[in-house]
């Protein structure tokens, strides 16, 4: 059973470097051989206790795990979808188009518009967390929203489409304490074949 949930860092479908200049090497470095390992580190270890107390019907250390599973769950399921929205200057596209731009231009008014609603809600956040434009199933509608800590976006109802990591190990070796310049800064950087390909498949 341990085995069955054996999580692996995925690796990164560029060079550390490839994100230059807006990420530096440095950062995408240590934010995926450390930061992202680490979580998948804890998670395997949280479940290898959870199973162990499941098997011995444990129910209160079953319950006091949960708190490690969500954290490091949540940071590993952050972190394997930020790393494959992002993609080197210009090759991940100029930006959205077909079905996904018209989605954000029906929500949010236009393009323009979505990225100062996103910038300010996702730089405003208070302490550690997650901005993310999430699909909404049940209004067929996309929303912006902020998630505290490593909590998936999943925990709000909504399907990850594009999400901005804005823990300090993201961006501070870079951008200092100054976060909304990071958090202007990576829409250079945004892979829109594969945000679309994320919107095409929430919405069918």
């Amino acid at each position: 059973m341990a085995q069955q949930t054996n999580y692996q860092l995925p690796d990164l479908p560029y060079d550390y470097s490839a994100l230059e200049p807006v990420i530096s090497a440095e950062i995408m470095e240590l934010h995926h051989d450390k930061h992202h390992k680490g979580y998948v580190n804890k998670l395997n270890e949280a479940l290898e206790k959870y199973h162990e107390a499941e098997s011995k019907n444990n129910v209160s250390d079953m319950i006091a795990l949960q708190s490690a599973i969500k954290f490091n769950g949540g940071g590993h399921i952050n972190h394997s979808i930020f790393w494959t929205i992002l993609a080197p200057e210009k090759e991940g596209g100029e930006g959205p188009s077909g079905k996904l731009l018209q989605a954000i231009e029906k929500d949010f008014g236009d393009l323009s518009s979505f990225q100062e609603k996103f910038n300010t809600k996702t730089s405003g956040i208070q302490g550690s967390g997650w901005g993310w434009l999430g699909y909404n199933k049940a209004t067929k509608e996309l929303e912006i929203a902020t998630c505290a800590n490593q909590d998936p976006l999943s925990t709000k109802g909504l399907i990850p489409i594009l999400g901005v990591d804005v823990w300090e190990h993201a961006y501070y070796l870079q951008y200092k304490n100054v976060r909304p310049d990071y958090v202007k800064a990576i829409w250079k950087i945004f892979n829109w074949k594969e945000i679309e390909k994320r919107f095409d498949q929430a919405s069918s």
